[in-house]
């Protein structure tokens, strides 16, 4: 079921002459998932979370209002193509193919692919050891292409779900999971499954925001696009990182 959307802060004064109040009042509609801690995630009846933060700040970067629509994962890229929302902010990674079917902002989020297992799992201790397991990911993620695109792929049991992959990892329905590395370290901080972490990062990821690939959809990105320089230039989005990692996941480690 889809939560009310909620409409995040608002109209910051544009400074444009002549911009019309037309303009003044645009709304960019923001998909997401809001089941995805610790980016996008509902606490007390409340949306949260990094994504949320980073709209937010977008919102009034740009004096765009935000107004978030949630759905299941799995559902955002078709409501995306289908316009009835302008954007994703669940961590959306940069694919071709994604590229071939949008237009994206540049990345706010460097991360890397990240295996997970039930705690005390010495028989996987990173990606290579996946052949002959059965791993779960969520579907419609990237996870799974990066998966199926290993050499050894067809040795793997590949199981897609909407929900629940932590818990049945932890519960050894399934030997383990991928999801990106911060969100894999913030479950197992924050969750009391008994889960821990399997090896390095298999695959670096570049997560940021598509837009229709239309004349609107290029405008749309272009002015996002801008906020995020700007954010990331004055320090806004290092600092909302640090909020909810306790570090700077929106750049490159070598940056």
């Amino acid at each position: 079921m889809m939560l009310k959307p909620i409409i995040a802060a608002a109209i910051a004064t544009l400074g444009l002459t002549g911009a019309s109040a037309a303009q003044e009042a645009e709304t960019l509609r923001v998909g997401m998932s809001g089941g995805y801690f610790p980016f996008t995630f509902v606490q007390q009846d409340e949306l949260q979370g990094f994504e949320v933060d980073v709209m937010n700040a977008v919102g009034e970067q740009t004096g765009l209002d935000i107004e978030f629509e949630t759905m299941s994962f799995s559902g955002l890229v078709g409501a995306l193509d289908a316009g009835r929302i302008d954007t994703i902010a669940n961590q959306i990674t940069i694919t071709p193919e994604r590229e071939a079917a949008f237009v994206f902002t540049q990345p706010y989020v460097i991360d890397g692919a990240q295996v997970v297992t039930k705690e005390g799992n010495e028989e996987i201790e990173g990606v290579e050891d996946l052949r002959g397991k059965s791993v779960a990911v969520n579907l419609g993620s990237n996870f799974e292409q990066l998966l199926r695109d290993l050499p050894y792929a067809d040795e793997i049991d590949i199981r897609t779900y909407e929900s629940n992959i932590e818990q049945d990892t932890a519960l050894g329905r399934v030997d383990a999971f991928v999801m990106d590395r911060v969100s894999s370290a913030q479950v197992i901080q924050e969750s009391p499954l008994p889960l821990e972490l399997a090896g390095q990062p298999f695959s670096e990821i570049r997560n940021a925001l598509p837009f229709a690939d239309t004349e609107e959809g290029r405008a749309l990105r272009d002015r996002v696009d801008e906020a995020l320089t700007a954010l990331k230039e004055d320090g806004t989005l290092a600092e909302i990182s640090q909020k909810w990692f306790d570090a700077d996941i929106t750049a490159p480690a070598t940056e």
